[in-house]
Formats: structure tokens, sequence, C-alpha cells
């Protein structure tokens, strides 16, 4: 992969092989962060789960308590109160099946999560096709199928993010923008670490957190010492 001037400039800060505490890193990514728009910092979690396994599945969500940066599109699907319980909560979109159709007929994509009510979850799974490799399709471990749709959206709004394995056994998550203060990534960083620690599956053994490396969306990846993290 060609990497343009200013990565490479940048990536020399980064000594290779080092492992960094996480206050650190988190300075080196805002340091190395050198595009022309508010980078969105990552972090990404190679765990030593084997997703193949159902015991060892890991997924859930988190408020990070100073948000992600990003205004958050929400999509709700409910009918009578729980639609004007969403609406008052602030969510973008409320419907049922016009918005099915919507998303069927005109690939239509405008949102970043959905929710749905439980009752809903018969017509939202006639697009699971759709909605599941997007990483969209709502799921209660996630909080997003539930009765309570007001929590649900102001808890996204406020900075709730969904973490999960991938098929490499690696979550990614962002945890806020380069224009946020070290303290405010850090706290945020310490969340969800705590979070997936908190959610480690019985099931797995050994050292759980294999590597954890913070990047910028432009930026070199910055690894942080796991063992410190545990």
């Amino acid at each position: 992969m060609k990497r343009g001037k200013k990565y490479i400039e940048a990536a020399k800060s980064i000594e290779r092989g080092n492992l960094y505490d996480k206050e650190e890193a988190i300075s080196l990514v805002k340091k190395t962060a050198v595009a022309k728009f508010d980078e969105t910092v990552e972090a990404h979690i190679r765990t030593g789960c084997d997703g193949r396994h159902a015991d060892q599945q890991i997924r859930g969500a988190v408020v990070l308590p100073h948000g992600t940066g990003k205004k958050v599109r929400i999509l709700v699907f409910a009918k009578d109160a729980k639609a004007a319980e969403a609406e008052a909560a602030g969510a973008d979109y409320v419907g049922g099946m016009e918005l099915i159709e919507k998303i069927q007929k005109e690939n239509w994509f405008d949102f970043d999560v959905v929710v749905a009510t439980p009752d809903m979850m018969g017509i939202v799974g006639r697009i699971g096709r759709v909605l599941g490799p997007k990483g969209l399709m709502p799921n209660p471990k996630a909080g997003t199928v539930t009765m309570d749709v007001t929590k649900a959206v102001n808890d996204i709004k406020a900075g709730k993010i969904e973490y999960r394995l991938d098929k490499t056994n690696i979550i990614h998550v962002p945890i806020g923008k380069v224009s946020f203060t070290e303290e405010q990534l850090a706290d945020n960083f310490q969340t969800l670490i705590e979070a997936i620690i908190k959610a480690r599956p019985a099931a797995v053994k050994g050292q759980f957190l294999k590597s954890v490396t913070l990047t910028s969306t432009m930026g070199p990846g910055v690894k942080i010492n796991p063992a410190k993290l545990a």
C-alpha cells in the first residue's frame, strides 16, 4: 500500500514494536493526525476469543462519557404510542412498513443506527439480509431492540457505541475525534476497555487482550501495552 509523505513523516514519531502507555499513545495519535479534517480516533482490539464458538462471542454497547463527536442519525421502527415516544425523544426517522419498503425499493440508508420495539422485529426481519452486513440490524444485547425507545434514543445521542467481534476476532470502535482533549479521549477509551473486559466470555482461556491499537482515520497505528489495561 502506497503511503503519502505526510503519513510517512508522521509514522517516524512512533517506534516500531514499542508498546506505549494509554496516555502516551493518545498523545501520539493526536500528534500524528495530519489530515485537513477532524479525524476520528479508533480503537482496534484483538482478543483471545474464537468467534466461531457461540460461547466466545462478544457483543454489547457502552455510552462513552464524551460521545464520539459524530452526529448520529437514528431510525426507529415503532408504532402508535411508541412511535410518538421515539419522535419526542429526537429520533431522526420513525415508522414501520413504509420505511421497510423505502429501504427495499430505494436502497435508502440515510441513517447510522436502527432501533426497534420487539413487536416490530417481525417486519424488520424482512430486511435483515441488507441490514445485517452493514451492522445495522437491531439487537437486544446492544439495547436496540427495546420497549424503552426514549432511553435507547437518548443513550445513542449521548454517545452510545456498539462493540462486537469481527470475523478475525478484532473489535473496531470509534472513541472520539482528534479535536477532543487527551483527557476526553482517555476517559472514552477507559470506559470502552472496562466494558470489553467485563464482557469477557467465561470460555476464553489465557490472555484476553492480545493487542490494542489506537489510530486516527488517516494516521499510523500506535500500539498500547495490553498488560497495563487488564
